[in-house]
């Protein structure tokens, strides 16, 4: 398989993007970790956009965990509905302009566009609509609606990282632990199932639409 390298040289602005408080922990938790210590990091945007206030605080200590290396950093939750982010799309998307204003970022995490949750989809939906001329990695979440896909980029990751970023999630979400999806064993499933299509042993994997070398 080819290998891809970003540049660096040149310290990175990272965005990264979630409908809900745990979705960029699962979705790219570990690459993120891996990424914060390969690279030169110059800012990264934390942005959640549904919470209440348990949830809200579980996610601030999460992302804070997730960036404790990171000395350029912002965490913003924002406090919108559960399922309802399609039919506020208009506050949403200000929200994107409002961001895209302020940040440029180098790379991009969001959500897959096919997933089937739709406050994933709307997210998915602005973040190309709003970028259109950046380095967007769509991560994948496992889910009881079985909308897993075929992704075509692998980050290959050590064991430690996926240790790292099962123990932040579980120990900081105390709210889904009684989910029965919830638990270190569906956390390290399907990185291990992306690490054998990528020919190791781990891995996390993205949709990436548009690349160009």
């Amino acid at each position: 398989m080819l290998g891809f390298l970003l540049n660096s040289d040149k310290p990175l602005n990272v965005l990264c993007l979630g409908a809900h408080c745990d979705d960029i922990e699962i979705g790219a938790g570990a690459t993120l970790l891996k990424l914060f210590e390969t690279y030169k990091i110059n800012h990264v945007k934390w942005i959640v956009f549904v919470s209440n206030e348990t949830r809200r605080q579980e996610a601030t200590v999460s992302a804070g965990k997730f960036l404790e290396k990171i000395s350029n950093h912002d965490i913003v939750i924002h406090a919108y509905r559960d399922g309802f982010l399609p039919f506020l799309a208009t506050e949403v998307k200000d929200l994107f302009e409002a961001i895209k204003k302020e940040f440029q970022p180098d790379i991009i995490f969001t959500h897959y566009r096919d997933d089937r949750h739709q406050d994933h989809r709307l997210v998915s939906d602005l973040t190309w609509n709003t970028w259109r001329n950046h380095l967007i990695l769509e991560y994948e979440i496992p889910k009881y609606d079985g909308d897993l896909g075929i992704p075509n980029f692998f980050v290959p990751l050590e064991e430690e990282y996926i240790n790292r970023k099962n123990s932040i999630l579980i120990d900081a979400f105390a709210s889904q632990r009684q989910k029965h999806w919830f638990d270190d064993a569906t956390f390290k499933a399907l990185p291990r199932l992306r690490g054998m299509e990528s020919a190791t042993t781990y891995a996390e994997a993205f949709y990436a639409r548009k690349i160009v070398f």
